[in-house]
């Protein structure tokens, strides 16, 4: 769907169905020059069993308008004016790398409107290095393909994808290119400048759900540790044979653990 927010027209996947602010709202927050592509089969998933879905583009970003923000304290801001402008007082988050770092600091800048977080491939903090933040600029086919290469695993490399003729690594720079040419050195420049992990995982009370990968380049599960023993009464839950991108490489298992979560932390 459509929505006008500060003056621009954002995009909203909302799984198929319209969206019903008086159901359980879930947010699903995309990461570094991703769209709601990320989140194709979550978002369908959930909006036809009950629940109400938002997989907003970020400014400048898929098909939504507006100049790309240019800190995760701005996108956290986004986010909480998004839904307040859709009429909804309270959802679950679910964040994605650079969305865990925007999920956190939405929870910890507006713990009323979070009900609970589920944080995929993610850390307290996620630096980026600074040949990949000049590359964005400069050569950013070259930085798309450096990051669909370290963003995925083994079996993505293999072309090993469920349906014939479809590869995610040519699918998953075909996403990126989508996007406002300044989009990804925004989201990199975000990235590396937050500092804010630490405390605002300390201040989550929230459930919250932890979900890493066993083959992730990008944030290792040695490097989400932190992060999952900072929240308290984290669930963890880990996909050892998936890379950064599990959402796309391993979406049954990824599906699995967020509905066992919300079974558990919405119950």
């Amino acid at each position: 769907m459509k929505h006008e927010l500060n003056g621009a027209s954002i995009h909203i996947a909302t799984g198929g169905l319209d969206f019903d602010p008086t159901k359980p709202v879930l947010v699903f927050i995309h990461g570094s020059g991703q769209s709601h592509l990320t989140w194709v089969l979550q978002t369908r998933y959930f909006a036809h069993r009950g629940f109400a879905v938002l997989a907003p583009d970020l400014p400048g970003h898929g098909l939504s308008g507006g100049a790309p923000l240019t800190s995760i304290g701005d996108m956290a801001d986004w986010i909480d004016g998004l839904l307040a402008s859709l009429g909804v007082a309270q959802a679950m988050l679910v964040g994605h790398s650079q969305g865990v770092l925007v999920a956190l600091e939405t929870a910890s800048r507006h713990p009323e409107r979070v009900a609970a977080l589920t944080l995929i491939a993610g850390a307290m903090a996620i630096p980026v290095n600074d040949a990949l933040i000049e590359m964005s600029q400069s050569a950013p086919e070259k930085a798309f393909r450096m990051m669909t290469s370290w963003g995925h695993g083994p079996g993505a490399h293999k072309f090993d994808n469920t349906q014939p003729g479809h590869a995610f690594l040519g699918y998953g720079r075909r996403v990126m290119a989508q996007n406002d040419g300044a989009a990804l050195h925004a989201d990199l420049v975000a990235c590396n400048s937050y500092d804010g992990g630490k405390d605002a995982a300390a201040s989550v009370t929230q459930p919250s759900l932890c979900l890493l990968a066993g083959k992730d380049k990008m944030t290792p599960v040695k490097a989400a540790q932190p992060l999952v023993d900072a929240i308290a009464n984290a669930k963890q839950v880990v996909l050892p044979d998936s890379g950064h991108m599990m959402m796309v490489e391993a979406p049954g298992a990824t599906l699995d653990a967020l509905i066992d979560f919300l079974k558990e932390g919405t119950a």
